[in-house]
């Protein structure tokens, strides 16, 4: 078995997630504690008991989600024996997932990841104007169609991209949001099945979050980067590298750019993987890269059963 550890992003959260495993594993409450201790909050009690409506904030969401997947590793590693550097090939994470993937990898250390993605998650919030912006999923459309979409809308004013390439026929948009409003339609028009949009604070991965690239970068700047145990496959590109000021780079370019998830998992067999493997995450990244490339195998582990068959397996 050769792996890619994959680490979810923005909307897998869900009030409960990794309590399991803390009341399991001393190794997993170590994690959600050293996050608390970091933030100086008790994240882990909006994580368990919520609200959800708290929880779901950017702010929130982002250092939460990367809590869960560490707390996955963290038991994987103090109780069965695991080595990212002996039992995996890459690792890649979608959006603020690919800080879980570099913390994971020993790339950043647990307390700076979880300060980085506080900051991240508050200045892509406050990047632009509450009501200015939008996201919205087109279902059943060629990423080629959803940019021609994106260019027409934004020939009439305002700014659109393609803000997420997650798997075939499944593209998200972001920017102003009447050009937004105006892709959605000539996505209809180019046969898109369905126009979802979406319940989001701001216009992710698009140009209007340039506020929040320069104040990571500022952040990023003053956070060691360490060469990751294994490779990551960058969400910019598509493709990997493990060398730490590119990683510094790519992290800001990330706030503005395309997630490629659809060709990074593409990337993966290519480089000799034959199983991902889902840290955390509800099986999101799961169904996703099934839709990809369904010649790899797929395991997602949430659960104490679930670490439990996978220990069995290195």
């Amino acid at each position: 078995m050769t792996r890619a550890f994959v680490f979810p992003g923005q909307g897998s959260q869900a009030v409960g997630m990794g309590r399991a495993l803390a009341e399991a594993f001393a190794p997993a409450r170590e994690v959600f504690e050293e996050v608390d201790e970091a933030l100086k909050q008790k994240l882990s009690k909006l994580i368990w008991e919520g609200p959800d409506s708290d929880l779901v904030l950017t702010e929130n969401a982002q250092p939460a989600i990367m809590t869960a997947s560490l707390a996955v590793l963290r038991v994987l590693e103090r109780e069965a024996g695991f080595d990212l550097a002996r039992h995996a090939r890459l690792v890649a994470g979608h959006s603020l997932g690919e800080y879980s993937a570099l913390c994971a990898a020993g790339s950043f250390m647990l307390a700076d990841t979880a300060r980085l993605l506080r900051i991240r998650g508050c200045a892509m919030q406050e990047a632009i104007a509450p009501g200015q912006g939008a996201m919205s999923a087109l279902i059943a459309i060629a990423v080629s169609d959803a940019e021609a979409a994106c260019i027409e809308a934004a020939a009439q004013g305002g700014i659109c991209v393609v803000a997420n390439d997650n798997a075939p026929g499944q593209v998200v948009i972001s920017g102003t949001k009447e050009a937004v409003a105006r892709a959605g339609d000539c996505a209809r028009e180019k046969g898109a099945r369905r126009v979802m949009p979406l319940a989001v604070s701001a216009p992710f991965h698009s140009p209007l979050m340039e506020p929040a690239a320069e104040k990571m970068r500022a952040a990023l700047a003053e956070t060691t980067i360490r060469p990751p145990a294994v490779p990551l496959v960058a969400n910019v590109t598509a493709s990997e590298t493990n060398e730490p000021e590119t990683i510094r780079r790519l992290l800001i370019e990330q706030i503005t750019s395309r997630v490629r998830w659809r060709e990074s998992a593409l990337a993966f067999r290519p480089a000799g993987v034959d199983t991902t493997v889902e840290a955390g995450g509800n099986k999101v990244l799961t169904g996703m890269i099934k839709r990809i490339d369904g010649e790899l195998l797929t395991i997602c582990l949430d659960t104490p059963a679930d670490i439990e068959t996978f220990a069995k397996t290195f």
